[in-house]
């Protein structure tokens, strides 16, 4: 292609001529330019027409947007949907987790009523309208709240429970000698060395000398000595200024210091002391007064409680100074 540009008033031309390899190159840069000078309008007309709301232009918006608006609109309102369904279930559940929970507060010991209930905001999800972003957001915070509080809660209880399974461990209901029936039990008898009256402060477990000799309950070992009338003795401590102590043994295998669990082998049955024959004396003191050991050892694990409670108000006292009589 042969151009001829000419100048009026210079007189003067010009001749451009172009082949076809540039005449595409220049057609290809007049469509991009159409296309940057289209862009620019409708950027700057179009879209100004619709922000500022333009007659002709805002219903040419609304046109060209509606489908998407009505898309997106079904997208939105089928997740929320499904978010208040699960919204629901988990509300449901979290009444379960309300009812199992009475329960276990029962078995802590602390009342029902104490722990807040729920306040029943979940009522809104099973309704006949669709719920807004807005009050699905303030439902999802209260079971958020309401979650954190059952957290505590359980803690709480969890901590309740713990503190009665140690109780319970640290409570003397566990026979000393296995398989063997008290023999001579707690109260006043005839004394087998002097023949008078004497307060007997203990049980006794008629044994073979070397027979195991258990811990009673959970505990430290505060003594382990020879005394003139217990003999080889063991004493330990189960907190709460409980104490159980084992005389007359032939040998002793824990000492002062120990930690020993419900049910471990501490010594072993003899004769040692004042005894007129190997067996084991087992007695329980609380706060210092001996108690009848007998009656913990009926209590078992159900009502250890009672049994330490009922010794603590002194259901049995004994502050005569007694002393340990043999079988």
């Amino acid at each position: 292609m042969h151009l001829i540009i000419t100048d009026a008033r210079s007189a003067r031309t010009r001749s451009i001529h172009l082949s076809g390899v540039r005449l595409v190159l220049a057609g290809l840069l007049l469509s991009l330019g159409l296309m940057l000078v289209a862009a620019l309008l409708y950027h700057w007309v179009f879209l100004k027409g619709a922000r500022e709301g333009w007659p002709v232009f805002g219903s040419l918006v609304k046109l060209v947007v509606k489908d998407e608006f009505e898309e997106r609109d079904k997208f939105m309102r089928a997740n929320l949907d499904a978010m208040a369904r699960r919204v629901g279930d988990m509300q449901a559940r979290m009444v379960q987790l309300e009812s199992l929970g009475d329960r276990v507060m029962g078995l802590s010991g602390m009342s029902p009523s104490d722990i807040p209930k729920n306040d029943g905001r979940g009522g809104a999800l099973v309704g006949a309208r669709n719920l807004s972003m807005e009050e699905l957001q303030a439902t999802l915070d209260d079971l958020e709240k309401l979650t954190n509080q059952r957290v505590d809660w359980m803690t709480v209880m969890e901590s309740r429970l713990f503190d009665q399974h140690i109780r319970k461990k640290m409570v003397p209901t566990h026979a000393p000698v296995s398989g063997r029936a008290a023999g001579s039990a707690f109260g006043w008898r005839l004394d087998p060395f002097t023949g008078q009256s004497a307060l007997h402060t203990g049980l006794d477990f008629q044994a073979d000398t070397g027979t195991p000799i258990l811990a009673a309950a959970g505990g430290v070992v505060i003594a382990q000595e020879f005394h003139p009338a217990y003999g080889n003795m063991i004493e330990v401590d189960h907190g709460n200024q409980l104490v159980t102590r084992y005389a007359h043994a032939s040998r002793t295998l824990v000492k002062q210091g120990d930690l020993v669990k419900r049910g471990q082998k501490i010594a072993e049955v003899g004769t040692t002391g004042r005894s007129t024959g190997p067996h084991l004396h087992f007695e329980v003191l609380v706060q210092g007064v001996f108690q009848d050991p007998q009656k913990f050892l009926n209590a078992g694990t159900g009502k250890a409680d009672l049994a330490l409670a009922a010794a603590s108000k002194g259901a049995v006292v004994a502050q005569q100074n007694p002393t340990p009589a043999g079988r």
